[in-house]
């Protein structure tokens, strides 16, 4: 591989210069992804193995990153399991049958690979492509996160129903976030058969829970995905957002990189949690609409607070946004290199 710079820092091994990658890098900031959806849904971008190839590399054709990340959505696997997903203009996505009763719980489907065949070739195929210039991340979303959006049916600013079922029905709440990281678990060994060099399981939502709530509710499911993943011997990113309070508790669950937002000061937040374990981020997207100096002030102050330390993967605390401008996404790439080489 010409440029293993990422994987390096996920093992924690010396590298020439920071690696660096964004999530979401490829999206509605770019007017090369604005160009796909014009004539593609969301959903068939992510099904149809050509186009999420073909969106997976835009930003790899664009700026020197480190690293791919294959298109697609954490609810996909939700679909599988028999709900009905779909996305709606400036709503986002909607479960059409969200998760209420002990019977929704009961009906949903255990699946094996055959159901993520889309992912197993769309992995495979950007592979081919990519012809070895950068490592290629697989992905999913963690069963907390996952089971919120579907007892939900969509967005939410309380988790009220979501809670409910937890404190309510304990029973019912477990049983199931393990059929969630059964699903799980076959849809990240599949990208990973398929080609995926690491995963990042995605827990964007569980910043809802207090520490308590988190170790009791939404560990264990998380834990055992991880468990179950360790024997393929790619790293695991474990990421979620608003997750101060939690982060010793998320490092128990075993992700060789545990991804850091934008509310903790990275060095701090290393030191916490021990630094046998890489991190990764921990840019606020939204620095990347500061003026270039104030951006590269932001950027230099994170690289300094890793201190050049094995195991730090540069990114931002959360998703680029859709209105990023481009040209400031490809200035923090090369100063990111530039202040690593230097």
């Amino acid at each position: 591989m010409s440029n293993d710079q990422f994987l390096k820092a996920c093992r924690r091994e010396p590298v020439d210069r920071t690696p660096v990658w964004f999530m979401r890098q490829a999206g509605r900031y770019m007017e090369e992804y604005q160009r796909v959806r014009k004539n593609h849904g969301i959903l068939d971008i992510c099904k149809i193995p050509e186009l999420a190839a073909e969106v997976t590399l835009q930003p790899v054709e664009r700026f020197p990153l480190d690293a791919a990340i294959i298109f697609a959505d954490i609810l996909l696997p939700l679909e599988s399991m028999g709900l009905d997903l779909t996305f709606r203009e400036k709503e986002g996505p909607v479960i059409l049958n969200p998760v209420r009763h002990e019977d929704d719980v009961k009906r949903l489907r255990t699946v094996d690979g055959d159901a993520f065949r889309f992912s197993f070739d769309a992995v495979c195929l950007t592979q081919k492509l990519l012809r070895g210039r950068v490592p290629l991340i697989g992905f999913a979303g963690a069963p907390f996160t996952l089971a919120s959006y579907a007892i939900e049916g969509g967005g939410t600013r309380n988790y009220l129903t979501t809670k409910q079922m937890m404190f309510r029905r304990p029973e019912q709440w477990h049983a199931l976030l393990n059929k969630l990281a059964d699903v799980v678990t076959v849809y990240l060994q599949n990208q990973i058969r398929a080609g995926a060099q690491a995963v990042q399981i995605f827990d964007s939502w569980v910043g809802c829970l207090s520490p308590g709530d988190y170790r009791e509710y939404a560990l264990p499911h998380v834990k055992s995905i991880i468990d179950r993943l360790q024997p393929e011997e790619i790293p695991i990113i474990y990421f979620g957002t608003g997750t101060s309070t939690l982060l010793p508790l998320m490092r128990s669950a075993g992700s060789d990189v545990l991804g850091l937002d934008w509310h903790v000061e990275l060095d701090e937040a290393w030191a916490r949690i021990g630094y046998d374990v890489a991190v990764q981020g921990n840019l606020d997207p939204v620095a990347l609409f500061a003026p270039l100096p104030e951006l590269e002030r932001r950027i230099k102050d994170i690289l300094e607070r890793a201190g050049q330390r094995a195991g730090h993967v540069f990114n931002l605390g959360h998703g680029i946004l859709p209105q990023t401008p481009v040209d400031h996404v490809a200035a923090a790439i090369e100063f990111v290199h530039n202040y690593c080489a230097a």
